[in-house]
């Protein structure tokens, strides 16, 4: 007899200058168009002599969110993975080679006065 285990999706995304990495077990295309749904996050096993601040951190700002809706734009990567990880906030390097795609939608180019 198979077990079939859900899926573990590691979702990287930036938010205020920082950059998230969390675990899911469900992320759907949202019906608000432009944003990604995660849900049913899943965090480490900590014992009770290791702590992880990092994951710690996350797991405080999550703590009964039940559904987030992230913004297609600020995602970064998401990985189908086999088993979690150590979740983690870091701040965003100034420096970085990161960049968000283009926003669909966005202002129109103004066109000058020679042109129709």
């Amino acid at each position: 007899m198979s077990i079939v285990k859900s899926p573990i999706y590691k979702v990287i995304f930036h938010n205020n200058n920082k950059v998230y990495e969390l675990y899911a077990r469900a992320i759907y295309q949202s019906d608000m168009y432009g944003f990604i749904e995660v849900e049913e996050f899943v965090f480490g096993e900590q014992s009770q002599l290791v702590v992880n601040p990092g994951e710690e951190k996350l797991k405080t700002e999550f703590n009964g969110v039940t559904r987030s809706y992230i913004p297609m734009h600020a995602i970064v990567r998401i990985d189908e993975v086999e088993k979690e990880g150590a979740g983690k906030i870091v701040e965003s390097e100034g420096g970085s080679n990161i960049r968000s795609f283009p926003i669909p939608g966005g202002r129109p180019v103004s066109k000058g006065p020679d042109s129709e």
